[in-house]
Formats: structure tokens, C-alpha cells, sequence
């Protein structure tokens, strides 16, 4: 499917049905597939050849679905989990052990904040966490000698930061490790992060790709790129005594790194996604390129509506032409970026929930980037858990309100923020 655009991949990519075939991909709501040979079995759980036997490790509506998301991205293999958190998990414990570092942007979503920052530290991970606005010299200080990878957000949640990613690469590289990207708020419609020197992308499939709120999942995907041969990640080029000494380099050549984590991580883990919510996540990545333009349309009006209220303090999207990281959104995604905006409210913190809760179209929601207009307060919310420092660092003000831009009509999603607005 190489050869076709992106919004036809979102249809197509994937699944292809023989004669007589269910036209729309199928349900396949099985724990377990039967074979005739127990010499077969016995060779599938060696990973000496491929098929289904058991649907944590694979099933065929999941296979169909990771492979249209890494025919989006670009990738050589995909790996769907049951949440964007597992997928942040996972890509990382892949190639990091107990005693290893890993550099990360500060601006993240909280809770892959609160995942690197308290329970993978109590694993024995070290996490060093930098402005993602630093300059290549500081970036560079980050590394140490045990470092291992570095992760980042194409587009912050909720910040809006839009990370140079040539700019990490190259630091990266430059240490011999992978850099691993969150591409939630652009999707791969926006932004296809492995044409600028990325690794690793994730995903929470919970947003955009699914756009209608009705499935929780997340995905890994592996470019193929990375040379892990470079004596940094001897779990993928040393034998898995597991696996009667594979090696993951040699049997599965530019996949290694994916099919480790699914051989490995998510035997052991079983973060798996269901056979159901993959067929949903599916339903959504046919209409993604469709929506993801309305998502962005939508949204660049409602920021310059904002720009011109008296009762607007800021407002933060980088499709503005005010905003600071506008000629990175240009660079890196000059299709548009996403649904999503921040501002704040003259008032502050009283003032935000005030309009918030005058909403009538929006809704106040713990959920971001469906179809549906929505608001949040991070601070008290997604953000709760981190210091004043760390919100700062992470750019989350006590004032700020993230409101994701629907696709409803316009001039309905300006009324219902004029009206509120009206009553502070």
C-alpha cells in the first residue's frame, strides 16, 4: 500500500479481503487458534515462523490494525497495547533495564510524567527531565554514560510545545541511543516523525485515532532504523534464553526492536489490546485524514476568535502566526497541527472554571482530541500530582483551560464560547 496517499491507507492499509471475504474488517473474538501439528505449535512459540496462537501475542484483527498504523507512520512493524500509558511503558522498558537513564522532555502528558518519574524510577530507572525549548548544548549535557534512549512529544499535552525533533535526533544519535516520540496530538496525518530522524513512535490510540471515545488503547511503532548493534542494548543482540537463545538482531533484522517487545514484554505484561477495541480503533482510522483536517480548521478559528476577546489573558496553538513555535509547526507539521488549544482566562484559576461550567456545546470531560468539544483544567486534573515547579516546567499555568476542538459546526463551538464568555 506504499504507493497510496495517506487518507487512502487510512482505509485500506491493513486488511486487503480474498474472494468471498468480509468486505469490513472482522471481529475475531478468539483467545486461541487450532492446529492440526503440535511440531507447528511448538514452532510458532520458538518464533521460528509466524501465525497466530494465542491473541496476546497476536490475532488476526489486531495484526490487521497495527499494520495499517505502521503503514501510516512509515514503519516496519506496529504493536497495539491496551493503553497509550502500556505503550510509553513498554517502549521504554524494551530497551532500558534497572540501572539504565533516559532523557525526557518536560513537557509530557502527567501521567507519562508520573509513569517515568515515580513507578519506573522505582524500577531502577533514572529519568533526566529538560525543557524541551533547551538549547543543543544542554541537551547534550543531559546524556550519561548509562543513558539509553530519549523520549519526547511531537506536541505537548497539554503545552502545546512543539519539539525540534531534528534537534533531539541528532543529540540522540550522537549518543548512540534511539529517541522514542509521543505523535498523539498530530497523528501520522500531521506528522510522520520517522521522516525526521525518529526511532520509535507511540501513540494513545484513545484520541485521534479513535476520535469517538470508545475504545482505551495505544500503540508502538518501529522504523526499522536504529542500529542496535552498537553494544548498548544487549537484550535485542545477545540470546534470549527464553526464546532457547534467539536473537532478536539476527532472526528478525530491522524488526528486532518490536518483535522483542511483543515476544518479550507483552508475553510477560499481557498489556494487551482486545480483538474489539482494535476493530473500533480501525472504524476511527478510516475517517482519521477526514477528521483530523476539520479538528485543525476548527481549531485555528476558535484560537483567533480567542486572540481578539478583552477577556482572553493568552492563547497557545501553534498555528497562530503569534505563536513562538509557529515556524516549527510549519516545518514539522505545515499540514496543520491539531485540534487542541490552551488559553487562559482574565481571572485566573475562579475565572476559568466559571466559563468552563457556562459551557453549553463543550463539555467538561477527563478526555482530549475526539470529535466532540471539550474542556479541562490540567492543573487540577491531569496535571494534579506535579509541583508548582513541575507545572511550570511543564508550562501548565493555574489559569490555563485545554480545550479540544471538536468537528461540529463552526459558528455553533464560537456561539457557546461567546456566551460564556459573556457571563464573566
Amino acid at each position: 500500500m506504499s504507493h497510496y496517499h495517506i487518507d487512502t491507507n487510512c482505509i485500506h492499509a491493513g486488511y486487503e479481503p480474498g474472494n468471498g471475504e468480509s468486505r469490513v474488517l472482522p471481529i475475531v473474538q478468539s483467545t486461541t487458534f487450532k492446529y492440526d501439528s503440535a511440531e507447528t505449535l511448538g514452532e510458532l512459540f520458538d518464533l521460528k515462523t509466524d501465525g497466530f496462537f494465542y491473541t496476546r501475542l497476536g490475532n488476526p484483527t489486531i495484526d490487521a490494525v497495527e499494520k495499517k498504523i505502521a503503514a501510516l507512520e512509515g514503519g516496519v512493524g506496529a504493536l497495539l497495547t491496551s493503553s497509550g500509558q502500556a505503550a510509553s511503558m513498554i517502549s521504554v522498558l524494551n530497551i532500558c533495564h534497572a540501572g539504565d537513564h533516559a532523557v525526557c522532555s518536560s513537557a509530557i502528558y502527567g501521567g507519562t510524567f508520573n509513569l517515568f518519574y515515580k513507578t519506573m524510577r522505582e524500577m531502577g530507572l533514572e529519568f533526566s527531565f529538560l525543557s524541551p525549548d533547551c538549547t543543543e548544548e544542554e541537551l547534550n549535557a543531559a546524556f550519561q554514560p548509562n543513558t539509553r534512549c530519549v523520549f519526547a512529544e511531537t506536541l505537548s499535552n497539554p503545552s502545546l510545545i512543539v519539539t525540534d525533533l531534528e534537534l533531539f535526533a541528532k543529540a540522540a544519535h550522537a549518543h548512540g541511543v534511539p529517541i522514542i516520540v509521543d505523535n498523539t496530538f498530530p497523528t501520522p496525518v500531521n506528522c510522520r516523525p520517522f521522516e525526521f530522524g525518529v526511532d520509535i513512535v507511540t501513540h494513545s490510540t484513545t484520541k485521534y485515532m479513535d476520535g469517538h471515545a470508545v475504545q482505551v488503547g495505544g500503540v508502538i511503532v518501529d522504523s526499522g532504523n536504529f542500529n542496535w548493534e552498537n553494544g548498548k542494548f544487549p537484550g535485542l543482540t545477545e540470546p534470549d534464553e527464553s526464546y532457547h537463545g534467539i536473537v532478536y538482531t539476527k532472526q528478525f533484522g530491522k524488526a528486532a526492536y518490536i518483535a522483542k517487545a511483543r515476544a518479550h514484554l507483552m508475553r510477560d505484561l499481557g498489556a494487551q489490546s482486545s480483538p474489539n477495541n482494535a476493530f473500533l480503533l480501525n472504524l476511527g482510522l478510516e475517517t482519521l485524514a477526514v477528521r483530523m483536517d476539520r479538528h485543525c480548521s476548527n481549531a485555528l478559528a476558535v484560537a483567533i476568535h480567542l486572540e481578539q476577546s478583552d477577556k482572553i489573558s493568552w492563547v497557545n496553538y501553534p498555528g497562530l502566526k503569534s505563536s513562538k513555535y509557529y515556524a516549527l509547526a510549519k516545518k514539522y507539521m505545515p499540514g496543520g497541527t491539531c485540534g487542541v488549544i490552551s488559553f487562559g482566562v482574565k481571572g485566573g484559576r475562579a475565572a476559568a472554571v466559571k466559563f468552563m461550567e457556562g459551557l453549553k456545546l463543550a463539555s467538561i470531560v477527563i478526555h482530549v482530541a475526539d470529535l466532540r468539544t471539550c474542556v479541562l483544567h490540567p492543573a487540577s486534573t491531569t496535571h494534579r500530582q506535579l509541583s508548582d515547579e513541575q507545572l511550570a516546567e511543564a508550562g501548565i499555568g493555574a489559569d490555563m483551560i485545554r480545550m479540544s476542538v471538536g468537528i461540529e459546526n463552526i459558528a455553533d463551538i464560537l456561539e457557546d464560547i461567546d456566551q460564556s464568555l459573556e457571563k464573566l
